[in-house]
C-alpha cells in the first residue's frame, strides 16, 4: 500500500513536471508567434505610408507630364490593386495570400520607380520643392519598408527556429502552432538592371 502511494506521488510529480514543460514551452511559442505577429504589424504600416504618399506622387508629377498616361495608369492600377487585398491576420496562416500581398506590394514598387524615372525627364519637376519632398518622403519609406521587412523575417526565423526543434515541435504540433512565411525577393531582383547612357 505504501510503495502505491509512493508510485502515485512519483507519477504526479512526473506529470506535473511535464505539464509545467509543455506549459512553458507553448508560452515560449505564443511570445514568439506575437513577436512576429508585431514585426507584420509594422510592414503593414510602412506599407501604408507608402500606399498612402502615392496620390499626391502622382498628382505632383501629372502636372508637369500630362502625357504620360501609362505610367499613371500603371501607378494607379497598382495602387488600387494593394487596396483590394484584405490584410488580416491570416494572411500569415495561408502561403498562397502572403504571395498575393508580396506579389501586389511588388508591382506598386514598381509602378512608382517608373514613375520616378519619368520625374527624371522634367527639370522643372525636379525643382519643383513639392515633388522633392515627395520623393524624399518615398525613398525614406522604402527604406523603412526594407528594415521592416527584415525585422519580419528575423522575427519569423526566431519563431520558425523555435517551432521546428525537438522537443518544441512536439509542443508545437500539440497546439497546432504553425510555421510563418519569409519575405522574399522577386525572381527579376535576381537578374542585374541593365544601365544604358543615352
Amino acid at each position: 500500500m505504501r510503495g502505491a502511494l509512493i508510485g502515485l506521488g512519483i507519477l504526479v510529480i512526473i506529470v506535473l513536471v511535464l505539464g509545467g514543460w509543455m506549459m512553458g514551452v507553448r508560452n515560449k511559442l505564443v511570445a514568439s508567434q506575437e513577436n512576429v505577429n508585431q514585426a507584420w504589424a509594422q510592414v503593414q504600416n510602412v506599407y501604408q505610408r507608402r500606399y498612402d504618399l502615392v496620390p499626391n506622387l502622382a498628382e505632383t508629377v501629372r502636372g508637369y507630364a500630362t502625357h504620360e498616361r501609362e505610367t499613371f495608369t500603371a501607378v494607379t492600377e497598382a495602387r488600387a490593386k494593394v487596396g483590394q487585398i484584405q490584410v488580416s491576420g491570416d494572411v500569415l496562416n495561408d502561403p498562397e495570400k502572403f504571395k498575393q500581398f508580396q506579389q501586389a506590394q511588388t508591382q506598386l514598387g514598381g509602378a512608382l520607380s517608373r514613375l520616378l524615372a519619368v520625374a527624371e525627364n522634367y527639370p522643372q519637376l525636379k525643382a519643383n520643392e513639392n515633388f522633392l519632398q515627395l520623393q524624399s518622403q518615398l525613398e525614406g519609406t522604402e527604406n523603412r519598408i526594407a528594415v521592416e521587412r527584415r525585422r519580419f523575417n528575423e522575427a519569423a526565423q526566431t519563431y520558425n527556429t523555435l517551432l521546428r526543434t525537438f522537443p518544441n515541435s512536439i509542443v508545437a504540433g500539440f497546439f497546432g502552432f504553425g510555421p510563418r512565411p519569409y519575405f522574399e525577393a522577386q525572381p527579376e531582383a535576381q537578374t542585374a538592371p541593365r544601365v544604358k547612357f543615352q
